[in-house]
């Protein structure tokens, strides 16, 4: 082409750009910085009476601290008193402190989050300025704590300690040692271990740490746990961004399929005279009942010791988790012994959070969780033979999580999801008799409660609200009457800046028989004579949901903010959430590229009837993770209605996503005859040529959750069915991005403003994300 010609079109192309440009609304830093007003960050410290962690004390008394207007103070309660008193004097400490250290400190400003009180009660121990310090609460007399406790192992983090305190178990060279905490002496307590087959290793895959898996036996002698053989496992690979010769990392990664998977070899060791018991049982896949690791909960899952630490339950899961096997184990000799089995026909689950099943040796019972019936329930089996009692809970609801059993009473106490009118996504505590009968609700206020049970048994502390309706935290007596109200959250500053809660929402699912409930976010200026678009945020599970917790929140990450915008943010718990009844839940079972899609398509068009301010023709979607798998499945699959969306870290690929998240929910990876198998058509590349509308995938290069690998195939296919696409990849950082977490939200924030709202953003606006002033510790 001449060189007139290119310049003419050049000039063409830029004046029409520039016309177009100013045909399309500006969004300015003023307009980013007014909806970054509504992220967490900003809303957070506008929130008052939120009480924190309470810490029990002697004699079922505790102390916690809670946030207010000017800062935070300490609280101590007694519930035998009935009294809740500042846990100091904050104003005299303040000024001690102040003299003591030099520095200048205030009373609701002081620059300790932890405190520890004597066994007398009569003084605390806290740190601050970098010294120890012990405060005297008669004489208000500061003094340096020079006896205090000992310092901390640096190796803390990857410590188990016992019981009794005196020791903490931890991993060196394969190998289970354990220190006391007084001397910090280490004992080595098994010796044959060696790389890739060692003893309480922490790996799953998806999730690895260089903490010990293990249970403390109660009197602090036993340790159960396991020898993890992952030496055929598979590796995966990731590798570092930097100047000079990259680093590889990898680790032991099973993928659905694999012939070899991470097996367990269960032991019992002997602690004071070091010793390994061998259970005498094949392997186990590294598999819980709970989810897809033996330590989900935090420790490991799916045993529970006898009181005289005699005895060893166990359960033992399948690898496609369809059969679950209660065992008993003799921890002198481990020889074990089977009580009985479940098999289902798509995937055993134990509870939501928590391992729900129990051993009661005394009475040779075992409380066994099941939704044979439909819905999650609590049973009670006979230890001896293995044959069911009775059923303890029944009804349309579900038992979430055994919190204690009474075994002297021969009652237990539960939280349960959907059992009152309502929400059924609301949790409520309830107490029961073993024989199925006196059910009581011992949290009868309408919302989602949040209980913390005492170590007595005697009281419990109750925080409830509602998504959209801050609430309060009281004490309660064991049977539910009510001890004292200890906060009420107070949103009155957060108000007075012109935030205001999301409108809870209930639709019905395609089939028009069960209710789907959500959330739905508009800006704070709506104007109903506006047409607004729309855009789902999804987490489709099948292990959770979108909305997560239920209870009051200031900010559910960048809704608000990004409504703000000029959008309307859904989120719409679909069919496949594991709170409501089996069949629900099994929706998505061998097909999770439903993705409960078809639930947000006909949800989100039940709304745009409601509320016609929806414009539908503008519909957006966008999630991380499972949620990023769903929105690239939502852009290839209903390439028609969803014209914008941002997948970010998503499993697109589940021969490529850790083994056991994928066998439990999709089945073992099968192969057809014609060479095709049960995962071909959950994989998003495969239908990547259907993508009609703008795409933006996301990912860290070293995300050792669902690998980059995940986008890459989705990337790769696009590219050769010559779609557009746009990539967005973080170096060196993992599942959740980090610090670039601001970046991704910013991007994100542009990429609607520009492809589903038609207007312009401001040019690379700043996210400042700042901690709460009240939690900072100076």
């Amino acid at each position: 082409m001449h060189k007139y010609l290119l310049t003419l079109t050049a000039t063409a192309f830029c004046v029409s750009e520039a016309v177009m440009a100013q045909q399309r609304p500006v969004l300015t830093d003023q307009d980013y910085a007014r909806a970054e007003r509504f992220m967490g960050y900003n809303t957070q410290p506008l929130i008052d009476g939120s009480a924190g962690q309470p810490h029990w004390l002697a004699g079922d008394r505790f102390w916690y601290r809670v946030l207010t207007a000017r800062g935070s103070e300490y609280v101590l309660v007694d519930p035998a008193r009935k009294t809740r008193t500042a846990a100091f004097d904050h104003a005299k400490l303040a000024a001690a402190l102040s003299t003591a250290s030099g520095k200048t400190y205030e009373a609701n400003r002081l620059p300790f989050r932890d405190l520890m009180f004597s066994p007398d009660g009569k003084s605390v121990f806290f740190a601050a300025s970098g010294k120890g310090w012990k405060y005297d609460l008669g004489n208000g007399q500061l003094s340096p704590n020079a006896t205090g406790a000992a310092q901390p192992s640096p190796n803390a983090r990857n410590e188990v300690v016992s019981p009794d305190g005196q020791l903490a178990a931890y991993i060196k060279d394969y190998n289970l040692w354990v220190r006391n905490t007084e001397t910090g002496q280490s004992t080595q307590l098994t010796t044959d271990g060696i790389k890739d087959y060692g003893y309480a290793t922490d790996n799953a895959g998806w999730t690895h740490s260089d903490a010990p898996v293990l249970r403390w036996s109660p009197d602090s002698r036993k340790i159960a746990t396991f020898r993890q053989d992952q030496r055929q496992v598979g590796d995966m690979y990731l590798v570092t961004t930097n100047i000079g010769h990259p680093r590889l990392e990898s680790w032991k990664y099973p993928l659905p399929g694999d012939k070899d998977i991470a097996m367990i070899e269960r032991v019992i060791v002997e602690v004071n005279s070091p010793k390994v018991v061998r259970l005498q049982v094949a392997p186990d896949p590294h598999r819980g009942s709970l989810s897809d690791d033996i330590s989900s909960s935090g420790t490991f899952d799916d045993v529970d010791w006898s009181p005289d630490a005699k005895q060893l339950a166990f359960v033992s899961t399948s690898r496609d988790h369809k059969q679950e096997k209660l065992r008993v184990a003799d921890a002198t000799t481990g020889a074990v012994r089977e009580v009985f089995e479940e098999t289902v026909a798509t995937q055993y689950e134990s509870g939501q959070r928590t391992i729900n099943w129990r051993y009661l040796p005394k009475t040779k019972e075992v409380i066994w969780y099941s939704e044979r019936d439909n819905w999650g329930h609590l049973y009670l089996y006979d230890a001896g033979t293995g044959k069911v009692k009775n059923q303890i809970t029944k009804g349309n609801f579900v038992v979430t999580q055994l919190l204690k059993v009474d075994e002297a009473k021969r009652q237990l106490y539960f939280l349960a999801d959907g059992r009152e009118a309502g929400n059924p996504y609301f949790t409520h505590l309830y107490r029961i008799g073993l024989d199925g009968k006196n059910l009581t609700l011992l949290t009868p206020e309408a919302g989602n409660h949040q209980v913390m049970l005492a170590p007595s048994g005697r009281y419990f502390i109750d925080t409830y609200s509602q998504p959209d309706k801050p609430g309060a935290t009281v004490l309660r007596g064991a049977d539910g009457k009510l001890v004292s109200t200890l906060e009420k959250t107070d949103i009155s500053r957060l108000t007075a800046t012109g935030w205001k809660a999301p409108t809870p929402i209930t639709v019905k699912d395609q089939d028009g028989k069960n209710d789907l409930y959500g959330l739905m976010f508009t800006p704070t200026t709506l104007d109903p004579a506006k047409k607004y678009p729309i855009i789902n945020y999804i987490y489709p599970g099948p292990q959770g949901g979108g909305v997560g917790s239920w209870s009051f929140s200031a900010a559910r990450g960048d809704n608000q903010a990004l409504a703000e915008l000029g959008f309307v943010v859904v989120v719409i718990e679909g069919s496949c959430n594991p709170l409501r009844s089996k069949s629900y839940h099994d929706v998505c079972y061998g097909n999770m590229a439903e993705n409960t899609l078809s639930d947000q398509v006909t949800g989100m068009r039940q709304l745009a009837q409601k509320y016609p301010y929806i414009d539908l023709e503008r519909a957006g979607i966008w999630g991380h993770s499972g949620g990023g798998y769903a929105t690239a499945a939502a852009m290839f699959r209903y390439p028609d209605f969803f014209k914008v969306g941002i997948s970010e870290s998503g499993n697109h690929e589940n021969r490529n996503y850790e083994d056991d998240w994928a066998e439990r929910y999709i089945g073992l990876l099968k192969t057809n005859s014609d060479g095709t198998t049960n995962y071909d058509n959950q994989a998003n590349a495969t239908f990547a040529k259907n993508l009609k509308g703008k795409l933006m995938l996301a990912h860290g290069l070293m995300d050792d959750n669902v690998p980059p690998y995940n986008t890459m195939l989705v990337v790769e296919a696009l590219t050769k069915a010559n779609k557009s696409y746009d990539l967005v990849v973080f170096p060196n950082a993992q599942h959740g991005y980090g610090a670039y977490s601001p970046y991704m939200t910013r991007r994100r924030w542009d990429y609607f403003v520009q492809n589903l709202a038609g207007a312009q953003p401001p040019h690379d606006y700043e996210m400042k994300p700042k901690p709460d002033p009240r939690t900072e510790v100076q």
